[in-house]
């Protein structure tokens, strides 16, 4: 019985370790960026199911003060000379898959792609307060979100700040 219980046990920890050992091999979930429930479902109905989408040009950045989620963007800045950043889509405004800077189409394997141009906001004429988000939008004001990600560190925008992202600072990933 004893060698029996010493048996078992050495099973269970193999088993735990194998366990462990696999966990650490699959797949890690990353909430860098979400794209939204509304451009999931056109991608699954453009793509799946044959219906129409035509994708929006222009693209416009916001910002805002609270979180990122697939269901939308909370405390998208307002007031103060606030207004999302026009960008147009073209390959002249957005790097191709194969590196930052490209204007070629996509040839790269990793699906990540970036601004090409700076991409300034309008001089706050007051504070916009601590601004720890981003997201993309089809509209300039409304509209739908179709992704969103948490900057790499939140920043305090103040009266007569600059607010911009350099060339190459927005990135995008679809996998």
């Amino acid at each position: 019985m004893h060698i029996l219980t010493r048996t078992r046990t050495w099973l269970t920890q193999a088993v735990a370790v194998a366990l462990l050992a696999t966990a650490a091999l699959l797949p890690q979930v990353s909430h860098a960026q979400a794209f939204s429930d509304y451009l999931e479902n056109k991608i699954v109905d453009w793509l799946f199911r044959g219906q129409a989408y035509s994708p929006p040009t222009p693209l416009y950045v916001g910002l805002a003060t609270g979180a990122c989620a697939d269901s939308g963007l909370t405390g998208e800045v307002s007031g103060n000379n606030y207004s999302r950043a026009s960008v147009a889509s073209s390959l002249a405004n957005w790097a191709g898959t194969q590196g930052a800077g490209t204007t070629t189409a996509s040839s790269g394997t990793g699906g990540v792609t970036s601004n090409n141009n700076a991409i300034t906001f309008a001089t706050p004429s007051g504070t916009w307060g601590t601004v720890a988000t981003w997201g993309l939008f089809d509209a300039a004001a409304a509209g739908n979100l179709l992704l969103c990600a948490s900057l790499t560190a939140s920043k305090v925008i103040n009266s007569g700040d600059t607010v911009s992202f350099s060339a190459g600072s927005l990135t995008v990933t679809v996998q």
